[in-house]
């Protein structure tokens, strides 16, 4: 299939090189919008004696992670290449689980995030190998930051869920 001209976005960057880049970027976009969404669900859905706090802690987590979805998906279009289209895509392309059961248990929705965010670090990495192999500095050093907040996240959710 020829590329749209009008998606054509000028780049320095190799075609070749930026498409596996922008392969990356997409599986972890869609991990992203996996996350966000699990997260969204449990903060409308946590209950118990820690309510206010893992509700807002979800909440501001949520927030975050959809923050991140904005600039993956320029960063794919400013190398010349076309992101994710529909939630079919999403599915296609995702690794991390979704959740549908009817009730979770606080800690569960906790630790099960955590591992979440965790394997979206993951995501982060490879987008990092295959941007530092196409010689994608802009790609790699902002990959890092997201990389950090998912971290950052899996340790809130971590400290979160500690007993005692």
């Amino acid at each position: 299939m020829a590329e749209n001209p009008a998606l054509a976005t000028p780049t320095d960057l190799n075609r070749n090189d930026t498409k596996s880049v922008a392969d990356a970027l997409n599986s972890a976009l869609a991990d992203c919008f996996t996350l966000y969404l699990k997260t969204k669900n449990f903060h409308w859905h946590v209950s118990g004696p820690h309510f206010r706090d893992y509700h807002l802690l979800l909440d501001d987590q949520a927030a975050q992670i959809l923050g991140v979805t904005d600039a993956i998906a320029e960063r794919v279009r400013k190398t010349g290449n076309t992101t994710l289209r529909s939630i079919g895509d999403v599915a296609r392309r995702q690794t991390i689980s979704d959740n549908d059961a009817e009730f979770v248990a606080p800690g569960d929705m906790l630790a099960e995030l955590r591992d979440d965010n965790l394997k979206l670090v993951e995501s982060f990495r490879a987008v990092k190998e295959a941007a530092e192999e196409a010689k994608d500095n802009a790609t790699s050093g902002i990959v890092d930051e997201w990389t950090d907040q998912a971290e950052e996240r899996a340790w809130f959710l971590f400290e979160a869920s500690r007993k005692g």
